[in-house]
Protein backbone atom coordinates (compact mmCIF):
# COMPACT_ATOMS: atom_id res chain seq x y z
CA UNK A 1 0.00 0.00 0.00
CA UNK A 2 1.38 3.56 -0.87
CA UNK A 3 1.15 5.82 1.88
CA UNK A 4 1.08 9.95 0.29
CA UNK A 5 2.22 12.40 2.87
CA UNK A 6 0.76 15.89 2.83
CA UNK A 7 2.94 18.99 3.46
CA UNK A 8 1.76 21.38 5.46
CA UNK A 9 1.87 24.27 2.62
CA UNK A 10 -0.04 21.59 0.71
CA UNK A 11 -3.11 21.65 3.13
CA UNK A 12 -2.98 25.73 2.88
CA UNK A 13 -3.01 25.51 -0.74
CA UNK A 14 -5.74 22.93 -0.77
CA UNK A 15 -7.81 24.65 1.79
CA UNK A 16 -7.68 28.10 -0.61
CA UNK A 17 -8.77 25.91 -3.27
CA UNK A 18 -11.90 24.36 -0.99
CA UNK A 19 -12.51 28.56 -0.06
CA UNK A 20 -12.61 29.06 -3.88
CA UNK A 21 -14.95 26.09 -4.44
CA UNK A 22 -16.99 27.13 -1.65
CA UNK A 23 -17.33 30.78 -2.58
CA UNK A 24 -18.15 30.27 -5.95
CA UNK A 25 -21.23 28.00 -5.26
CA UNK A 26 -22.10 30.49 -2.89
CA UNK A 27 -21.87 33.78 -5.02
CA UNK A 28 -24.09 32.17 -7.44
CA UNK A 29 -27.16 31.56 -4.53
CA UNK A 30 -29.41 34.42 -3.43
CA UNK A 31 -29.44 32.91 0.06
CA UNK A 32 -26.00 34.10 1.16
CA UNK A 33 -26.84 35.72 4.67
CA UNK A 34 -23.64 35.49 6.02
CA UNK A 35 -22.59 32.14 5.31
CA UNK A 36 -19.51 32.67 3.79
CA UNK A 37 -18.57 35.27 6.66
CA UNK A 38 -19.25 32.30 9.26
CA UNK A 39 -17.07 29.73 7.18
CA UNK A 40 -13.78 32.52 6.97
CA UNK A 41 -14.33 33.12 10.79
CA UNK A 42 -14.15 29.72 11.60
CA UNK A 43 -17.53 29.13 12.43
CA UNK A 44 -17.52 32.03 14.48
CA UNK A 45 -20.74 34.22 13.78
CA UNK A 46 -20.44 38.08 13.61
CA UNK A 47 -22.67 41.00 13.64
CA UNK A 48 -22.45 43.73 11.39
CA UNK A 49 -19.73 46.12 12.54
CA UNK A 50 -19.71 48.53 9.63
CA UNK A 51 -19.99 48.23 5.88
CA UNK A 52 -17.69 47.73 2.85
CA UNK A 53 -19.03 50.87 0.60
CA UNK A 54 -17.34 52.92 -2.04
CA UNK A 55 -19.85 56.05 -1.27
CA UNK A 56 -18.90 58.61 1.69
CA UNK A 57 -21.84 56.99 3.89
CA UNK A 58 -21.73 56.69 7.59
CA UNK A 59 -24.97 55.80 10.12
CA UNK A 60 -25.54 57.54 13.47
CA UNK A 61 -27.43 55.41 15.91
CA UNK A 62 -28.62 56.06 19.32
CA UNK A 63 -29.31 53.46 22.34
CA UNK A 64 -31.96 54.48 24.77
CA UNK A 65 -32.30 52.79 27.70
CA UNK A 66 -32.01 55.15 30.49
CA UNK A 67 -34.40 58.72 30.64
CA UNK A 68 -35.16 61.33 28.27
CA UNK A 69 -33.15 63.98 29.74
CA UNK A 70 -31.40 65.30 26.12
CA UNK A 71 -33.40 63.18 23.82
CA UNK A 72 -35.51 66.19 23.03
CA UNK A 73 -32.14 68.64 21.75
CA UNK A 74 -31.17 65.38 19.73
CA UNK A 75 -34.10 64.97 18.05
CA UNK A 76 -34.48 68.96 17.70
CA UNK A 77 -30.87 68.88 15.95
CA UNK A 78 -31.16 66.37 13.83
CA UNK A 79 -34.70 67.79 12.63
CA UNK A 80 -32.75 70.85 11.96
CA UNK A 81 -29.94 69.64 10.11
CA UNK A 82 -32.47 67.08 8.53
CA UNK A 83 -30.64 64.01 9.81
CA UNK A 84 -32.56 60.61 9.66
CA UNK A 85 -31.13 58.33 12.29
CA UNK A 86 -31.51 54.67 14.13
CA UNK A 87 -32.39 54.80 17.64
CA UNK A 88 -32.48 51.32 19.22
CA UNK A 89 -34.50 51.29 22.18
CA UNK A 90 -34.98 48.75 25.17
CA UNK A 91 -38.66 47.65 25.93
CA UNK A 92 -38.46 48.68 29.37
CA UNK A 93 -38.05 52.14 27.94
CA UNK A 94 -40.48 51.82 25.19
CA UNK A 95 -42.96 51.23 28.51
CA UNK A 96 -42.20 54.56 30.12
CA UNK A 97 -42.09 56.90 26.99
CA UNK A 98 -44.43 55.85 24.34
CA UNK A 99 -44.97 59.38 23.13
CA UNK A 100 -40.93 60.08 22.79
CA UNK A 101 -41.29 56.13 20.83
CA UNK A 102 -43.78 58.02 18.78
CA UNK A 103 -42.08 61.16 18.63
CA UNK A 104 -38.85 59.54 17.15
CA UNK A 105 -40.37 57.62 13.93
CA UNK A 106 -42.59 61.39 13.16
CA UNK A 107 -39.17 62.89 13.03
CA UNK A 108 -38.15 59.88 10.11
CA UNK A 109 -36.29 57.93 11.93
CA UNK A 110 -35.91 54.35 12.63
CA UNK A 111 -36.13 52.15 15.74
CA UNK A 112 -34.26 49.13 16.25
CA UNK A 113 -34.78 46.87 19.04
CA UNK A 114 -32.40 47.03 21.96
CA UNK A 115 -33.87 44.08 23.95
CA UNK A 116 -36.56 44.22 26.23
CA UNK A 117 -34.89 44.09 30.00
CA UNK A 118 -31.21 45.36 28.65
CA UNK A 119 -29.53 41.48 30.23
CA UNK A 120 -26.30 40.22 28.90
CA UNK A 121 -27.94 37.82 26.50
CA UNK A 122 -25.16 35.20 26.01
CA UNK A 123 -26.31 34.32 29.55
CA UNK A 124 -29.80 33.38 28.41
CA UNK A 125 -31.56 30.46 26.89
CA UNK A 126 -32.85 30.35 23.43
CA UNK A 127 -36.20 31.31 24.26
CA UNK A 128 -35.25 33.96 26.70
CA UNK A 129 -33.57 35.14 24.09
CA UNK A 130 -36.60 34.92 21.75
CA UNK A 131 -38.55 36.47 24.24
CA UNK A 132 -36.35 39.59 25.13
CA UNK A 133 -36.91 40.33 21.20
CA UNK A 134 -39.83 39.32 20.38
CA UNK A 135 -41.40 41.55 23.78
CA UNK A 136 -39.98 44.85 22.47
CA UNK A 137 -40.68 44.01 19.09
CA UNK A 138 -44.40 43.63 20.12
CA UNK A 139 -44.52 47.05 21.69
CA UNK A 140 -42.68 48.83 19.26
CA UNK A 141 -45.17 47.93 16.73
CA UNK A 142 -48.24 48.69 18.49
CA UNK A 143 -46.85 52.25 19.02
CA UNK A 144 -45.65 52.72 15.29
CA UNK A 145 -47.49 50.05 13.56
CA UNK A 146 -43.81 48.80 12.38
CA UNK A 147 -41.76 45.78 13.63
CA UNK A 148 -38.12 46.07 13.34
CA UNK A 149 -35.51 44.52 11.64
CA UNK A 150 -32.34 45.66 13.11
CA UNK A 151 -31.32 44.58 16.69
CA UNK A 152 -28.16 45.89 18.88
CA UNK A 153 -27.51 43.11 21.70
CA UNK A 154 -26.74 45.09 25.01
CA UNK A 155 -23.18 45.60 25.89
CA UNK A 156 -22.17 44.36 23.44
CA UNK A 157 -22.51 40.85 23.88
CA UNK A 158 -23.42 38.01 21.53
CA UNK A 159 -22.43 34.92 20.65
CA UNK A 160 -23.53 32.04 17.72
CA UNK A 161 -26.98 31.67 19.67
CA UNK A 162 -27.72 35.01 20.03
CA UNK A 163 -27.16 35.97 16.41
CA UNK A 164 -28.27 32.93 15.31
CA UNK A 165 -31.68 33.16 16.96
CA UNK A 166 -32.42 37.05 15.84
CA UNK A 167 -32.34 35.76 12.37
CA UNK A 168 -34.32 33.72 12.82
CA UNK A 169 -36.75 36.31 13.99
CA UNK A 170 -36.02 38.10 10.94
CA UNK A 171 -33.30 40.57 12.63
CA UNK A 172 -29.79 41.80 11.06
CA UNK A 173 -27.61 42.26 13.84
CA UNK A 174 -25.70 45.51 14.11
CA UNK A 175 -22.94 46.56 16.47
CA UNK A 176 -20.57 49.61 16.04
CA UNK A 177 -17.05 50.42 14.64
CA UNK A 178 -16.86 53.79 16.20
CA UNK A 179 -17.95 54.34 19.89
CA UNK A 180 -18.32 58.01 20.46
CA UNK A 181 -17.78 57.02 24.42
CA UNK A 182 -20.61 60.08 24.96
CA UNK A 183 -21.61 57.40 28.26
CA UNK A 184 -18.17 58.71 29.70
CA UNK A 185 -19.76 62.47 29.74
CA UNK A 186 -15.86 63.20 29.05
CA UNK A 187 -17.32 66.49 27.49
CA UNK A 188 -18.09 67.84 23.95
CA UNK A 189 -14.56 68.00 21.99
CA UNK A 190 -13.76 64.08 22.86
CA UNK A 191 -16.58 63.28 21.53
CA UNK A 192 -16.04 65.20 18.17
CA UNK A 193 -12.34 63.80 18.32
CA UNK A 194 -12.74 60.65 18.99
CA UNK A 195 -15.88 60.30 15.75
CA UNK A 196 -13.97 62.60 13.26
CA UNK A 197 -10.76 60.48 13.61
CA UNK A 198 -11.95 57.03 13.28
CA UNK A 199 -15.29 57.27 10.86
CA UNK A 200 -14.81 55.82 7.45
CA UNK A 201 -16.90 54.95 4.49
CA UNK A 202 -19.64 52.42 6.22
CA UNK A 203 -19.21 53.32 9.71
CA UNK A 204 -21.77 52.38 12.19
CA UNK A 205 -21.33 55.01 14.66
CA UNK A 206 -22.55 54.63 18.75
CA UNK A 207 -24.52 57.33 20.30
CA UNK A 208 -26.45 57.28 24.12
CA UNK A 209 -29.70 59.36 23.72
CA UNK A 210 -29.07 60.44 27.53
CA UNK A 211 -25.45 61.22 27.10
CA UNK A 212 -24.76 64.76 28.71
CA UNK A 213 -22.84 66.18 26.08
CA UNK A 214 -24.05 64.26 22.71
CA UNK A 215 -26.45 67.05 21.88
CA UNK A 216 -23.80 69.96 22.24
CA UNK A 217 -21.33 67.86 19.94
CA UNK A 218 -23.74 66.66 17.42
CA UNK A 219 -23.99 69.86 15.71
CA UNK A 220 -20.30 70.62 15.27
CA UNK A 221 -19.41 66.73 14.15
CA UNK A 222 -22.43 66.77 11.82
CA UNK A 223 -20.57 69.91 10.20
CA UNK A 224 -17.42 68.22 9.84
CA UNK A 225 -18.70 65.10 8.65
CA UNK A 226 -20.82 66.96 5.67
CA UNK A 227 -17.94 68.97 5.02
CA UNK A 228 -15.68 65.63 4.61
CA UNK A 229 -18.46 64.32 2.29
CA UNK A 230 -20.30 62.44 4.03
CA UNK A 231 -23.75 61.56 4.26
CA UNK A 232 -25.27 60.43 7.10
CA UNK A 233 -28.16 58.03 7.25
CA UNK A 234 -29.93 55.50 9.01
CA UNK A 235 -28.53 51.83 9.39
CA UNK A 236 -30.80 49.99 7.14
CA UNK A 237 -30.02 52.47 4.27
CA UNK A 238 -26.52 51.71 5.15
CA UNK A 239 -26.72 47.87 5.34
CA UNK A 240 -26.88 45.39 2.47
CA UNK A 241 -30.34 43.60 2.85
CA UNK A 242 -29.31 40.18 0.69
CA UNK A 243 -26.47 38.92 -1.33
CA UNK A 244 -23.63 39.60 0.78
CA UNK A 245 -21.40 38.16 3.67
CA UNK A 246 -19.37 39.70 6.90
CA UNK A 247 -15.67 39.58 7.26
CA UNK A 248 -13.75 38.43 10.57
CA UNK A 249 -13.85 41.72 11.28
CA UNK A 250 -17.44 41.90 11.15
CA UNK A 251 -17.52 44.75 8.14
CA UNK A 252 -20.34 43.38 5.78
CA UNK A 253 -19.24 43.48 2.33
CA UNK A 254 -21.52 42.75 -0.92
CA UNK A 255 -21.04 39.60 -2.88
CA UNK A 256 -19.90 40.06 -6.50
CA UNK A 257 -22.12 38.59 -9.02
CA UNK A 258 -21.84 37.83 -12.27
CA UNK A 259 -24.45 39.75 -14.28
CA UNK A 260 -24.02 38.32 -18.32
Amino acid sequence: MKIIVLRKDTFKKLGLVFLFVLFSIFIANEDTYNVLGVFLQNGKELPIYSVETQEKKVAFSFDAAWGTEYTEDILKILKERNIKTTFFLVGFWVDKHPDMVKKIVEDGHEIGNHSSTHPHMTRLKDEQIRKELEDTSNKIQQLTGKRPILFRPPYGDYNDRVIKTARELGYYVIQWDVDSLDWKELGIQPIIDRVTSKVKNGSIILFHNNAKYTAKALPVLIDELQQKGYKIVPVSELIYKDNYYVDHEGRQRPLETNNN
